[in-house]
């Protein structure tokens, strides 16, 4: 198994800033993520990132990745369920079982996706279970998908999919929705679109791809399968940290950290949205991305006993 330098969890502004910084100082480095925007996916009018004038914060992010890759960075994407510390090292494992080895980790998640906690959905993320219906929907042509949740991103996330997908299944656990009317009624509209109400998903079925959904009615509690290749999760957002918890020190979910990016434990970083940062802007967060990149290398510097950067600007 490969030793990484640095792995990098998340892929939007903070991120990919960061595998820039650690790519650039020849770190070998790898990022991990659901999607690649985060939050920015949801902007298409960024008009205060200076120097960028498109507006759209996908696009934004698509300029990040770009430079990313460029660099050296490597991404794959899926979810990071599991960070632990070894002997010298660190190990993360993944929702569907992978594991890898680091020297430093950099957490830049940020607000995922509020997520289901049901069987399967860890293993298929970013592999048949999206949170972005803008950058996914294209690859759902000519197949059948299920959107889970009622409100506003639900119903545009369907209606964005309907371009592409063969049927599209929406999902919410009540019979009313947090929607406006007149997007519901729009959806309502859509041949293509089928809406299921009191209903809960209960499990997320397949073997390399997603190939089938089990959902439960709420009031009578039978259950049936729902064959689908693709789900998309549209319930809100939240900042996910329990699972670092160990290892960092949080405050209101989010981690602390001090002004060169570093956390409580040592090889452990942390910048963007998922900190305690008082300023939750893409600007911020990727200064940070970058600050936490240096930082890892300073660290791996250190240990192996080599000189670190203290005024890199001289």
């Amino acid at each position: 198994m490969p030793i990484w330098d640095t792995i990098i969890i998340g892929g939007a502004a903070a991120g990919l800033s960061a595998a820039i910084y650690t790519c650039r100082k020849n770190m070998k480095t790898l990022v991990i993520s659901i999607d690649i925007g985060g939050q920015n996916l949801l902007t298409e009018q960024e008009e205060n990132y200076p120097g960028y004038i498109e507006l759209s914060g996908p696009k934004l992010m698509q300029i990040f990745q770009k430079q990313a890759i460029n660099f050296g960075a490597e991404i794959i994407f899926g979810k990071a369920t599991k960070l632990e510390k070894l002997d010298k090292n660190f190990k993360i494992t993944m929702g569907n079982g992978d594991e890898y080895i680091t020297k430093t980790v950099i957490l830049s998640f940020g607000k995922i996706s509020r997520p289901l906690n049901v069987e399967g959905e860890n293993k298929f993320m970013g592999r048949g279970v999206h949170t972005c219906a803008t950058c996914d929907a294209p690859f759902t042509k000519g197949k059948n998908v299920a959107v889970i949740g009622g409100g506003n991103s639900a119903f545009e996330a369907a209606e964005l999919l309907t371009k592409f997908a063969n049927k599209v299944y929406l999902i919410h656990r009540r019979d009313e929705f947090k929607a406006d009317p007149i997007t519901v009624d729009k959806i309502k509209n859509k041949n293509k679109v089928e809406i299921i109400i009191n209903t809960i998903i209960k499990k997320i079925n397949g073997e390399k791809n997603v190939d089938s959904l089990l959902i439960e009615n709420i009031i009578d509690n039978s259950t049936k399968e729902l064959k689908i290749d693709s789900v998309f999760i549209e319930i809100g957002y939240i900042l996910d940290t329990d699972w670092v918890s160990n290892l960092v020190k949080l405050e209101n979910r989010q981690i602390i950290t001090n002004k060169k990016a570093e956390t409580i434990t040592p090889g452990i970083f942390a910048a963007g949205d998922v900190t305690n940062s008082p300023y939750k802007q893409t600007i911020t967060a990727a200064a940070e991305g970058a600050i936490a990149g240096l930082s890892s290398y300073n660290y791996l510097r250190s240990k192996e006993g080599k000189s670190t950067i203290s005024l890199d600007w001289k």
